[in-house]
């Protein structure tokens, strides 16, 4: 409402981003629930690595029967292919998906440890972080966007929760070794975030650079597994029965495409925030209504979900 009493409409840009700002929260949710998924194989194989390779690698094969067979897809990739031969695309923006990898193999090997909320909010304070430095390099298909004051108080904030909700973890060797990892995976995610963003433009398809995303990311944890193989020996679990054990790899495709479709109007940023946002209320929820053993979430964890929801608030505020 303006001073003299008329609506003011929201601009097509404004309303673009308010739209993408609620599907990444929901593309969180669903986040939330794939690590719970890729956690739980994990622990049946007895190896995160395998599991990750069968989560990625039935994305993979979901997305190559379905880009080719639509018209968009097939479009995709050519334009993808007028962009690399006419450099307009690099070929290291093609390798986001070596992040999303190393993302789904550290659901596998941490989350029967740490849990899920512990392992959101770790990863969290990663992307949190990272987000502010990729847009700040105009890596993202929005170019450079500035380190505001609340935006740089969101982030501390992130890091200042997460802290607190593994505090009381901290004795804990296992969760000690861990922990850095999925820190490390949410720092790599704003970087796959905005890469897969400028695949997505370039491509015109959000479908074809999640293709790409999971091409390289199956063949880079396959790679893994092999040395993992020849290392310590073939998993020592058996493949399980159930099928919702192996839906991780579908959950990943909604969550790349979201991303890789509307990064461009929100900016890596508001974008991981948003996700962030879905994630902490998806992992604190399952960790309370479907505990594992690792899943217990006292109150330092809750008030460190709840001090990120706080920071997301803050940053994400114009």
């Amino acid at each position: 409402m303006s001073a003299a009493g008329t609506l003011v409409r929201p601009t097509p840009s404004a309303t673009r981003r308010i739209a993408g700002v609620g599907l990444a929260t929901a593309s969180g949710l669903a986040v939330a629930v794939q690590s719970r998924i890729n956690g739980e194989l994990g622990v049946r194989l007895a190896d995160g690595i395998a599991a990750a390779v069968i989560s990625f690698g039935g994305g993979l094969l979901v997305l190559l029967v379905l880009v080719p067979a639509t018209p968009r897809g097939r479009r995709g990739l050519a334009a993808l292919r007028g962009a690399l031969a006419a450099r307009t695309l690099r070929p290291w923006q093609c390798l986001g998906g070596v992040c999303g990898a190393f993302l789904v193999a550290t659901q596998g090997l941490t989350i029967g440890t740490l849990g899920v909320a512990v392992f959101t909010v770790a990863v969290v304070a990663g992307q949190s972080g990272s987000s502010l430095a990729v847009d700040r390099a105009g890596l993202g298909p929005t170019g450079r966007q500035p380190v505001t004051a609340r935006r740089l108080a969101g982030a501390l904030l992130t890091v200042v929760a997460v802290v607190l909700a593994v505090g009381d973890r901290l004795g804990d060797p296992d969760a000690l070794a861990l922990a850095p990892l999925p820190l490390l995976a949410g720092v790599a995610i704003a970087w796959q975030q905005a890469v897969n963003g400028r695949v997505s433009r370039a491509a015109g398809s959000a479908l074809t650079a999640t293709l790409v995303n999971f091409t390289v990311g199956t063949v880079a944890l396959l790679a893994v597994f092999a040395v993992d193989v020849a290392v310590r020996g073939r998993p020592a679990g058996a493949l399980p029965t159930e099928p919702w054990l192996y839906l991780g790899g579908l959950i990943g495709i909604v969550f790349i495409a979201v991303a890789a479709a509307i990064v461009r109007f929100t900016g890596v940023l508001l974008l991981g925030l948003a996700t962030i946002a879905g994630q902490v209320v998806g992992a604190v929820a399952l960790d309370l209504a479907l505990p594992t053993a690792a899943s217990h979430p006292g109150p330092t964890t809750l008030l460190g979900a709840a001090l990120t929801l706080v920071a997301v608030l803050i940053a994400a505020k114009r």
